[in-house]
């Protein structure tokens, strides 16, 4: 629920800087990392390739990324931001600043740092169970 809100109200405010379902964490994580490949950033995100692919056509599209080949191997597309996509990262990490600070209102610094610790843990847990499914296998319940 609380994923679900955030990212809700995420999409609506990124609609002036043209952005939608998602597609900023597309565009923060190329920011933070220029040069990362298609593959990585699915993983890193959590989404399938096709996905991923549809994200960044259209960030491509919208100008805020571009593709470039890697310099030993040119059938590889590595990620970069535009100069107007480097305009908008900024926006979209006072927009995380500030849901962050609404989310921690009310908590102690050593709260706020006890409740990433406990997130970190369950986010470690959940990769394992995805990495597991998205080879190919099936849990047991």
């Amino acid at each position: 629920m609380i994923a679900r809100s955030l990212d809700s109200l995420s999409n609506i405010e990124f609609k002036e800087v043209d952005l939608s379902k998602g597609q900023y964490l597309y565009l923060a994580r190329i920011c933070e990392q220029p040069g990362m490949i298609q593959e990585k950033l699915a993983e890193r995100i959590k989404v399938d390739r096709t996905t991923a692919a549809r994200a960044i056509m259209k960030l491509e599209e919208k100008g805020l990324i571009e593709k470039r080949d890697a310099e030993d191997n040119r059938k590889i597309k590595m990620l970069f931001p535009t100069e107007k996509g480097l305009e908008v990262y900024p926006f979209i990490m006072r927009e995380h600043a500030h849901s962050n600070s609404v989310a921690l209102h009310g908590f102690s610094e050593d709260e706020a740092d006890i409740l990433l610790r406990l997130i970190r843990r369950v986010r470690k847990n959940v990769e394992k169970d995805w990495e597991y499914v998205k080879k190919g296998n099936k849990r047991s319940y």
